[in-house]
């Protein structure tokens, strides 16, 4: 039994558009993927900063205020224990335990004696002296690590 030749060229065409069609609707729904996952991970970037920011200027606040102050209230650190467990929800082992630290070390600040003036200047005009360097730089890392993700 032979087929007929225009039914051929019909089959043919109908199998050259559905492979066209096929290929542009795959090739939409990954283009929509990769799109759809930069976009996830750049506001999650975007609130990371936000969230790793607020952590930092209130740790900053906090440790120029335990250099010369004690810790009478402790609702004073109400703020960045907060700011601490959000770090733990989100961030990585690495950020987790720097922030963990930053704030471990500002407790331990206000629980000593409180620095002369020129203790203070001292300490500001040293190199290195930066509390806050090592959750900053893990930040730093988190974040570019996430970037090349995209």
């Amino acid at each position: 039994m032979a087929l007929d030749p225009s039914l051929v060229s019909a089959f043919a065409a109908l199998a050259g558009s559905l492979v066209g069609g096929s290929a542009t609707i795959a090739t939409a729904w990954v283009t929509q993927k990769t799109q759809s996952k930069e976009a996830r991970i750049k506001s999650e970037i975007a609130s990371r900063e936000e969230l790793y920011a607020g952590f930092i200027a209130e740790c900053s606040r906090l440790v120029i205020d335990s250099l010369d102050h004690s810790l009478d209230d402790t609702a004073k650190l109400m703020q960045v224990y907060a700011l601490r467990n959000r770090i733990r929800l989100v961030g990585s082992d690495r950020v987790d335990h720097a922030a963990e630290e930053a704030v471990r070390n500002i407790v331990t600040q206000y629980l000593k004696p409180n620095l002369t003036r020129d203790e203070f200047h001292q300490m500001a005009l040293s190199q290195g002296n930066d509390p806050l360097r090592p959750f900053a730089d893990a930040c730093r890392d988190e974040l570019n690590a996430m970037r090349r993700t995209t």
